[in-house]
């Protein structure tokens, strides 16, 4: 099942991939629970809410998807995360010599059509937009087991993990963590449409041009170790989510006007829009391949 927000808040199944079934009516007090609550609801009880959703989709025809504005899936998890170098992308990388490390994202999340704002920051050289899978928690675990760690996940949602790059700091807060930073959609696809998170393809584009093209099955740390991890650390809630990380052939910059695009086999497409503040910033910048230079005046860039 594809579950989405759109227009108003409201909540829509995909129905044959083109129409959009309104069932809003089947979570009540959806108003009083506002927009992330009702997700949260939907997820925590999904099953009990798939065979009334799934009577409704059956029962009515919707709407065309190109006429309803969505927003984004999650509003506002209680956790945004994302891994950090988990893809055996260069000859000098394996999954044995990499860290099972992650970063916050901000989690006011930016749905469909929206907008990724760059600041104007002069010691950034270049912003850069990572296309990764995100999986998206239904559970409330601790301590998981590898064995049982898939059957804490509900969905997955393609998700872009815009970085800053060239910065030198402390934290990832700045290079990762920046408000709108965190775009995603077009909607959760829950687990049973995705046999196998590890042998999908992630494709990218800026202005109708390709960027990003590869398949999870290069992703380090897979998904049941992420979750035995991050679990033995934090409390996750449903809802939660989690960027796996990216192959970072293809990498390229973005600016003001730029229109942006991902899509992730059998999960859909979302497209996102560019507003700059600063200069074009165009420097290349690849891990191995070409790196920025430091500012100048020390190894702490000031912003």
């Amino acid at each position: 099942m594809k579950i989405l927000r759109f227009n108003d808040d409201r909540i829509g199944i995909l129905k044959n991939e083109r129409q959009v079934v309104d069932v809003s009516d089947a979570i009540s007090h959806r108003i009083e629970k506002g927009p992330q609550r009702v997700v949260e609801e939907i997820i925590e009880n999904f099953s009990s809410y798939r065979p009334k959703l799934e009577q409704i989709a059956a029962q009515k025809s919707g709407v065309a998807l190109s006429s309803v504005k969505l927003l984004a899936p999650i509003p506002r998890p209680s956790k945004c995360l994302a891994a950090f170098v988990n893809y055996v992308d260069r000859p000098d990388r394996s999954p044995d010599t990499m860290p099972n490390e992650y970063f916050y994202k901000a989690p006011e999340l930016v749905g469909p059509e929206g907008s990724v704002e760059l600041l104007d920051i002069p010691a950034a050289v270049v912003y850069q937009p990572e296309a990764e899978l995100a999986f998206v928690m239904g559970k409330t675990p601790k301590n998981v087991k590898e064995a049982d760690a898939m059957n804490c996940v509900f969905g997955y949602v393609p998700f872009f993990d815009i970085s800053t790059r060239g910065l030198t700091r402390r934290t990832q807060f700045i290079p990762k963590g920046q408000d709108t930073h965190g775009p995603c959609g077009p909607w959760i696809t829950t687990k049973d449409e995705i046999p196998d998170p590890h042998n999908i393809v992630v494709k990218s584009w800026v202005n109708g041009q390709a960027r990003q093209n590869y398949n999870t099955k290069f992703m380090a740390h897979k998904i049941p170790d992420q979750i035995t991890w991050l679990t033995r650390f934090l409390q996750f809630q449903p809802g939660d989510v989690i960027a796996t990380g990216t192959y970072h052939e293809g990498l390229g910059p973005i600016n003001n006007g730029d229109v942006l695009e991902i899509e992730i086999e059998k999960m859909g497409k979302a497209r996102f829009f560019i507003k700059g503040y600063g200069p074009r910033k165009d420097a290349e910048w690849l891990p191995g391949v070409s790196q920025p230079t430091p500012p100048p005046g020390g190894r702490m860039s000031k912003v």
